[in-house]
């Protein structure tokens, strides 16, 4: 191998190496997010004040891992359509599609989180509090609509890219799959934290496995 040909597969092995690291992280912040979030999903905004000027700690943390989610989600979504686009292209753009938007939406619909968090700090009582986020400007709701489906239907969608192309073993598709329907689950109907927890938790091991995958490759 020449010396040109061997700092290119350096170069590319540190490169594959960084991603294969960065693809679970996001997923796995929001699983940690999700289970030490202090109120439930469909609390009314009066239980959301309440509950969060009772653990401001928890709300910090929340929006710590909030930003390493945004940070993290939509260089991970590229990744792991990179490694299915060739043998389902036409699921990995629907994904896509779905995706980016709403995981970048989750940077605005956040923006509650620290109303919450920035209340608290200011002394604020829970009716003022509670005014406060029930004045979110609209454009919050919508956030909500885009990454509500988009991470719903999007991650599964992106799943079953896994499943078709092959690149990872069928369980790791799998995990990808039913992570988000069990989100949903644990977070609109029976509002479980722990599960929620796991739901979150199989789509970073899916992942993780994509990652795995992505190393294995030969350099060409």
């Amino acid at each position: 191998m020449t010396t040109t040909a061997a700092r290119t597969a350096n170069s590319v092995g540190v490169s594959r190496l960084a991603i294969a690291l960065l693809l679970p992280i996001g997923p796995a912040a929001v699983a940690v997010l999700r289970f030490v979030l202090p109120y439930d999903t469909v609390d009314d905004s009066a239980t959301m004040a309440r509950k969060a000027l009772a653990a401001p700690d928890r709300m910090s943390l929340v929006l710590w891992l909030g930003f390493i989610a945004v940070l993290t989600l939509v260089p991970a979504v590229y990744a792991v359509a990179r490694m299915t686009r060739a043998r389902a292209p036409r699921l990995t753009l629907i994904a896509m599609l779905l995706l980016v938007p709403g995981y970048l939406a989750l940077g605005w619909l956040t923006a509650e989180d620290q109303l919450l968090w920035s209340g608290t700090k200011a002394g604020l009582d829970a009716g003022a509090l509670t005014r406060l986020i029930e004045s979110i400007h609209p454009s919050g709701a919508i956030s909500g609509v885009f990454f509500v489906l988009g991470h719903v239907v999007g991650t599964i969608l992106l799943g079953t890219a896994l499943w078709r192309a092959r690149v990872v073993a069928r369980w790791a598709a799998v995990a990808v799959i039913v992570s988000q329907p069990i989100h949903f689950v644990a977070a609109v109907v029976i509002t479980n934290h722990t599960l929620d927890l796991v739901g979150w938790g199989l789509q970073a091991v899916g992942f993780a496995a994509v990652g795995w995958a992505m190393l294995k490759l030969p350099v060409d």
